[in-house]
């Protein structure tokens, strides 16, 4: 079934729009939900509540692409899950990892108030990945998006793991270069 037809079935509030969406789409948010939580159990769950914040939230919207508002719906449901989970300790999981790899490339030093600048600075990261060539800004969401580890990458791609740690290496140190350069680093 499409993804046109299973958005259909959710206006439509037919129960079967969560069964076609678990079939299409489950190992994609099982696959989202386990890098960042680590644990099949947590990922098992935020799954299933991505599946009734996606009930709640179509209708009203109607999304283009099921599956990148299922990607992100499920991310964020798992970043807010692992939040809530390790608000006072940090494991050493790929989300964690990702994490810290990109803590040096990120104006961490500056508290950021207003959801207009976190959108914008969502805003920069895109422009600059989209100047970085296709495998370049692939590796890059692989890695910080999706939380995939550098072998699962590597595997993906094709590359050695050594030429994956070494393109995100450079690549978060022009991104760094990129947004000191639009502002969001103070001197």
């Amino acid at each position: 079934m499409d993804d046109k037809e299973i958005v259909e079935l959710y206006w439509q509030r037919s129960e079967q729009a969560i069964k076609e969406t678990a079939d299409k789409y489950g190992a994609y948010c099982r696959k989202i939900s386990l890098n960042i939580l680590s644990d099949l159990s947590d990922s098992e769950e935020n799954v299933n509540d991505a599946y009734m914040q996606t009930w709640l939230s179509i209708p009203p919207h109607k999304p283009d692409s099921l599956m990148a508002f299922l990607g992100k719906l499920t991310r964020n449901l798992a970043l807010n899950r692992y939040k809530a989970m390790h608000a006072k300790k940090r494991f050493g999981n790929q989300f964690a990892m990702s994490l810290d790899e990109l803590s040096d490339c990120t104006p961490s030093n500056r508290i950021v108030e207003q959801e207009a600048e976190i959108a914008e600075l969502g805003k920069s990261i895109s422009r600059f990945l989209y100047s970085q060539k296709e495998d370049i800004r692939n590796v890059f969401v692989c890695r910080y998006f999706y939380c995939d580890s550098v072998e699962e990458i590597s595997d993906r791609f094709g590359y050695s793991q050594s030429k994956i740690k070494s393109m995100l290496m450079r690549t978060r140190i022009h991104l760094k270069s990129y947004l000191k350069k639009e502002g969001y680093y103070e001197e």
